[in-house]
């Protein structure tokens, strides 16, 4: 087990969809401390990219280095766009994501990840992380196996229960078939789903050595801290300790929902982590949301936490992938003190509660035609007739009820998917409408003017700096 002294004692957030960017996460790790990409959607992002025309050609000089044979070229030939798409144009799509895809959607997945852990780690020796989320269950073992391909240097993973990951981890490192428990709502207790992917179907000789990540779970409780150091079904690592305060999905307070005037979830002392019990487990960890301060990770460290992990700043640095006309109209509201931030109970599909950033609320998300078309956040359902359907709260209703979901559940509901992809610069088109975006923070953002001052654009290296004083 490594020391702490020799662990980063700054871990940047793995946000949203395409915003912990190769670019931020590059920039980071620079620092000594740990650049993480995030893997969610990566398939996605990586064929906008060659829709858009890879500007500066960074994707493709990545995708030369990939080493599976024939797999860059089939998706160039597929989706590369030299020129852009033109004007009124929308995005291509991939297939959904099922219990089993195809081949072919598979090395797309595998491509994208290993591409963007591949250009963040390009240039440096500093280490790189992946984050992904458990409860997108079907695309992460194609996103761990691209990551690792890449020599990805550890891997992050809450919103669920990520007891399997770590012997995913060891499987994928050895390229045995991995196994998972496929969650699906509706099957009885005696049937149980599998998702497996086979790293050996993708090659035609021998395949190149790859290393293990350490696996940091990401928690917001420490009961569930002992249960993964206790019973995964392989090494942990670390973990790191999410508090309520922090951006995109939170988890639910314990015990009966009770929600303020603003209706946002109210949280109480039982939220709150028992660090002595976490550090009865003798594992590294770090302390998230509400600590992006040199004073937040003085204080931390002094619990005996190994550093701390801090998204929101990184979020609106000039390296994120956060789209550049949002970034910067949400810093000179932080500046001009007009910036305010909702923890929605409904917006998320997955009924985890959502920070969404108020002033890019303007948007007539209402009015938005609802459509299901990535896919990401559907949960996979058992019918009575034994049929396996894949439904989303925010998809349109008549669908959602079709499928035998409650009416209740659809309303005040987003489409993520589509929304985060927006915020990050890869709107759809849909007739005459844009997708509109939506932007996710931790409460940091609404402190962050002191970090700011009179600047009006920042980097990484400054945020590093910054937290390290």
């Amino acid at each position: 087990m490594p020391t702490l002294e020799s662990l980063p004692q700054i871990i940047q957030g793995g946000m949203g969809v395409a915003v912990s960017s190769w670019r931020l996460a590059n920039a980071v790790s620079r620092t000594g401390q740990l650049g993480v990409i995030s893997g969610t959607g990566m398939d996605t992002v990586l064929i906008r990219r060659l829709q858009d025309g890879d500007r500066g050609g960074h994707v493709r000089r990545a995708m030369e280095r990939f080493p599976i044979p024939g797999v860059a070229q089939e998706i160039l030939d597929r989706y590369f766009n030299a020129n852009g798409r033109p004007a009124g144009v929308p995005y291509k799509l991939l297939p959904m994501y099922k219990q089993t895809v195809s081949a072919a959607k598979q090395r797309v997945t595998i491509l994208a990840n290993f591409v963007e852990v591949w250009l963040a780690k390009d240039g440096h020796g500093g280490p790189v992380g992946i984050n992904l989320l458990t409860k997108v269950q079907m695309p992460n073992t194609a996103s761990l196996y691209g990551a690792m391909l890449a020599g990805v240097n550890f891997v992050l993973m809450g919103a669920g229960i990520p007891r399997e990951i770590p012997g995913v981890l060891d499987a994928l490192a050895e390229h045995r078939t991995a196994t998972m428990r496929f969650d699906v709502e509706g099957s009885g207790r005696d049937t149980i789903d599998e998702l497996r992917f086979d790293p050996m179907s993708f090659w035609s000789g021998p395949p190149p050595t790859v290393e293990r990540p350490r696996f940091i779970a990401v928690v917001a409780a420490a009961s569930l801290a002992t249960t993964l150091a206790r019973k995964s079904n392989g090494r942990v690592d670390g973990f790191v300790v999410e508090g309520p305060n922090a951006g995109g999905h939170n988890a639910p307070p314990r015990g009966e929902l009770q929600l303020t005037d603003r209706g946002e979830p109210i949280y109480g002392d039982r939220d709150v982590v028992d660090l002595t019990k976490l550090r009865e487990l003798s594992l590294p960890f770090w302390i998230a949301g509400g600590v992006g301060s040199p004073e937040g990770r003085r204080e931390a460290m002094a619990t005996g936490a190994a550093g701390i992990q801090v998204g929101t700043l990184f979020a609106f640095c000039d390296e994120s992938g956060l789209d550049d006309s949002t970034k910067q109209e949400t810093l000179d509201a932080v500046r001009d003190r007009r910036v305010s931030i909702h923890t929605d109970p409904r917006a998320s599909p997955t009924g985890y509660p959502f920070k969404v950033v108020s002033l890019h609320d303007r948007s007539n998300h209402a009015g938005r035609q609802r459509v299901c078309d990535i896919g990401y956040l559907r949960t996979p359902v058992r019918t009575d007739t034994g049929r396996l359907v894949y439904r989303c709260a925010a998809e349109p209703v008549d669908a959602y009820v079709a499928k035998g979901g409650a009416i209740a559940d659809t309303v005040g509901r987003r489409c993520l998917c589509n929304g985060l992809l927006a915020s990050a610069g890869y709107a759809q088109l849909r007739g005459d409408a844009v997708e509109p975006p939506i932007v996710t923070s931790g409460d940091e953002l609404l402190r962050m003017h002191r970090f700011l001052g009179k600047r009006q654009r920042y980097s990484a290296a400054d945020v590093i700096a910054y937290l390290l004083s």
